[in-house]
């Protein structure tokens, strides 16, 4: 018996939700692996560097490639699932990117681990954007918010727990461990995906949009690295091309997308003002979670003399408060809409990041801990809302389009966060090196430089806070649902 059309799924939908527990759970492992290796190895670099005998710039290359494989393959996403089938793509995604960190394990030169982290992203890229997809159509539209607010859980605890597991395998092992631990991960997503995810009905696609192709890898794989490579300055030759080349590619694929029938990232999604707004937010979201998640190990660690799995511990606080409030987050989306969770959301991350530029030398823990518990709670109630509004403000049809674009922008807007953060701590704690009442003393200038950066991060979160008021309910057009022939039956959702 086939599932209902969307907008007729009754209420009380409760096999519905049984059914896609299977599937789901298939996708959280394969997203939980992939989001994990995007911070575990930052603990790493001293263990590599010693290991390889390398330069930190040189190993830096091991995050900085990675980073550009994400972005360069996010946008191929929405073609190959309709061309090749969801779950057919997904798995060989999760497939490669299980081989790649068989690889990075094996590495015995910096070159080596290199090109193995770039294999390692090429598989990587595609698994958020084609499962959130997967899973949005799954789920019946009265439980959607619940159902993403449980996809959303690896989305934030995976940050967070990251450099916890990396500190811990790398004390009581090596590091080859931080890759040898997704292997019986990536498995497991295989065999329960292969046994339990749905086969979707392959589109008609049309062919290739070979410029798009060429264009968008361009785009977002150089101004990733023009992104990086400012982190150490806005002004040297790499830093301008990168940010150049990029945005100049940038530009030609949307005057490609906009002009193409069938483009290969649907820009014309942004036609749609409640998309917009849920987008932006969304962006705004991403900066401050990035901001707090970046800078407190850096403090913990750089000023009050931590160790990495120390700071890791510290940060559980943030992981298991994002855990308690997603589903809920999830469930009230359902009844309220995502503009009272989003407001209520943050308010609580800009109160914690007021509360960071506080910091002082000697802060007591309690009062770095509270801030993160906010942080958390305020990103459960957020971020997932705020993700399920913009993909209902999307035409149905047009799903697997929208997914890998808001990935894809998510990952630059990240970037470009994280570099920028970075660049003006970095100025800061210059600023207060040379202060005539901090001058000399490295502690005191950069808990100063910590504290303007807290709030720096405080007001852009303000700014979010605003901008929730213009949110609405997305308005469904005629033609917008999905068509019955695009809705999994209930019995395939079992049996495969």
């Amino acid at each position: 018996m086939a599932i209902q059309n969307a907008a007729s799924v009754p209420v009380n939908t409760e096999f519905s939700i049984k059914a896609i527990i299977a599937p789901l759970m298939a996708v959280i492992l394969g997203m939980i692996m992939v989001i994990l290796d995007s911070t575990v190895i930052n603990v790493a670099v001293p263990s590599l560097q010693e290991y390889f005998g390398a330069s930190l710039k040189t190993i830096q290359w091991t995050m900085t490639g990675y980073t550009l494989a994400l972005s360069a393959v996010i946008p191929l996403a929405g073609w190959m699932t309709d061309k090749y089938g969801a779950k057919r793509i997904f798995l060989i995604t999760i497939t490669l990117f299980t081989l790649g960190s068989i690889l990075c394990s094996l590495a015995q030169t910096s070159e080596q681990l290199i090109i193995f982290r770039v294999i390692q992203g090429l598989g990587g890229g595609m698994v958020a954007p084609i499962g959130m997809a997967m899973v949005f159509r799954l789920a019946p539209p009265n439980k959607r918010g619940a159902v993403m607010g449980m996809l959303g859980i690896p989305m934030l605890l995976a940050p967070a727990s990251g450099p916890i597991l990396s500190g811990w395998l790398i004390e009581i092992a090596s590091w080859h461990w931080i890759f040898i631990i997704n292997v019986p991960i990536g498995i497991a997503a295989v065999i329960v995906g292969i046994k339990f995810l749905p086969k979707f009905e392959n589109k008609k696609v049309p062919s290739l949009d070979i410029l798009g192709i060429i264009l968008a890898p361009i785009a977002f794989a150089m101004l990733a690295f023009g992104v990086n490579e400012a982190g150490t300055s806005w002004t040297s030759s790499s830093t301008l091309t990168g940010l150049i080349v990029g945005g100049v590619a940038l530009i030609l694929f949307i005057i490609v997308e906009l002009n193409q029938k069938e483009p290969l990232l649907e820009l014309r999604v942004f036609a749609s003002s409640d998309f917009t707004r849920g987008v932006i937010l969304s962006w705004i979201t991403q900066i401050a979670m990035f901001g707090a998640i970046l800078m407190i190990p850096l403090y913990l660690q750089n000023v009050r003399g931590f160790t990495p799995l120390q700071s890791g511990y510290t940060t559980l606080a943030q992981a298991l408060a994002s855990m308690v409030f997603m589903p809920i987050g999830g469930r009230l989306f359902d009844k309220w809409g995502a503009r009272p969770l989003a407001m209520t959301g943050l308010t609580l991350v800009s109160i914690a990041l007021f509360l960071l530029s506080q910091i002082t030398v000697d802060t007591d823990m309690f009062m770095i801990v509270l801030p993160l518990i906010f942080m958390g709670a305020g990103m459960g109630l957020t971020m997932m809302p705020l993700n399920t509004h913009v993909l209902n403000s999307a035409p149905r049809r047009l799903v697997n389009r929208v997914t890998p674009l808001t990935s894809a922008t998510q990952q630059v807007v990240t970037s470009f966060a994280i570099a920028g953060l970075t660049g003006y701590l970095t100025s800061k704690i210059m600023h207060y090196m040379s202060a005539p009442d901090t001058a000399g003393n490295i502690q005191i200038s950069s808990t100063s430089a910590f504290s303007d950066t807290f709030f720096l991060t405080a007001c852009i979160a303000v700014v979010g806070l605003l901008l929730t008021t213009m949110l609405r309910k997305p308005r469904v057009k005629p033609g917008d649902e999905l068509a019955d022939d695009e809705m999994p039956d209930a019995k395939t959702m079992i049996s495969h």
